[in-house]
């Protein structure tokens, strides 16, 4: 079988030596030496003002919401992972959905404005598969109309633009370190501000808000990662590089095998690519049916994802119509792509997919 993904894993010996220090200090949380070291390398790694490790993104989303005081109306896509509205909606707070551009699959910063209303507090935005949103027209709607902005980079692991990195835009910027992104710490998510006051106090907040032994400092929650979660991340740190390359090797393949066959998500103007994900968008859903039929014969799993949208799909919230999201999301598919995809592989998922395509175009003929 070839999966959507498969979890990156670097040498066992080099885990087990690193965990050897846990074995040694007896630490295991609440903020131990290996949490703090990480946290160091990956403001050196990325090249940001500050970073906060938590539990996962889905925490670190829900912290950024609650540590802004956000109360009121949220606009976000309705193009995302569940957590980005899930997240709002826990918060007390009531999403309000802008449909997509077609191209860049982000929310659309030029339909921002007409859905801001005198209870609207925030934009909470995400870079699609890692691609940038329009942040520079989202910073001016958001000093405009005195809103906070919150980027939702779960994908977005070491992107950056114009050479500064996408967590330094927004008053907050989260990633997700699950096991399934490009670089991993098993679960685990971070935050980053350049507000240092801010900082702290989401670093009191996920440790029960506690100020001291015996007092409070705010309402607080466990958010905290612990010490094994950090070795998988220091040690995973190394590989990111070689990782990056695997995957860009394996999307220049597709790319030049799919060729002009099939429509690709749109990448932000002078930023970096991700490669966390290999999106694809088809002509018509029946064309990525037959596509998707086609791989499954041959035990090869790609994800419709995200679909169906959140606008259309949650229970406990208010279904709207996106026309350009609700169409785009029928007809887009991500292919597997992996660290130890072999090229070989790709070449064979090409090929059925090539092949699905004009056979797709048989039948609707």
């Amino acid at each position: 079988m070839i999966p959507i993904t498969k979890p990156f894993l670097p040498p066992k010996e080099e885990y087990e030596k690193m965990i050897s220090i846990i074995w040694e200090s007896h630490w295991l949380t609440n903020s131990g030496p290996l949490v703090e070291r990480l946290e160091s390398e990956l403001i050196k790694e990325l090249s940001v003002s500050n970073l906060l490790l938590v539990v996962n993104g889905t925490m670190a989303l829900q912290l950024a919401i609650k540590a802004l005081c956000l109360e009121g109306e949220i606009i976000t896509t309705p193009f995302s992972f569940v957590a980005t509205t899930s997240s709002i909606v826990w918060e007390n707070n009531k999403p309000v959905f802008v449909d997509i551009d077609a191209d860049t699959l982000n929310i659309d910063a030029s339909k921002i404005e007409a859905a801001i209303t005198p209870k609207t507090v925030a934009i909470v935005a995400t870079h699609v598969f890692g691609n940038p949103c329009d942040v520079v027209e989202i910073e001016k709607i958001a000093k405009k109309h005195n809103l906070k902005v919150i980027y939702d980079g779960a994908h977005a692991f070491g992107v950056k633009i114009e050479g500064k990195s996408i967590f330094e835009f927004g008053d907050i910027s989260i990633c997700s370190t699950h096991a399934t992104k490009i670089y991993h710490t098993t679960e685990g998510g971070f935050i980053v501000t350049k507000d240092k006051k801010l900082l702290k106090e989401l670093r009191l907040m996920i440790n029960f808000g506690f100020k001291s032994a015996v007092s409070f400092a705010n309402l607080g929650i466990n958010g905290k990662n612990s010490e094994f979660h950090a070795a998988m991340g220091l040690v995973n740190l190394k590989y990111i590089e070689e990782n990056w390359e695997n995957r860009k090797k394996i999307s220049l393949l597709y790319d030049s095998i799919l060729g002009g066959s099939i429509k690709k998500q749109l990448w932000a103007d002078n930023a970096s690519i991700s490669y966390a994900y290999y999106p694809v968008i088809f002509n018509s859903e029946m064309e990525l049916e037959v596509c998707i039929e086609s791989l499954l014969k041959e035990n090869i799993i790609p994800r419709r994802y995200f679909y169906p949208l959140l606008s259309e799909s949650l229970p406990y919230v208010a279904q709207v119509k996106l026309p350009i999201a609700e169409d785009v999301s029928r007809r887009v598919l991500c292919l597997p792509l992996y660290n130890e995809l072999a090229l070989i592989e790709v070449e064979r998922i090409g090929r059925i997919i090539c092949k699905a395509i004009k056979d797709s175009a048989v039948i609707s003929y």
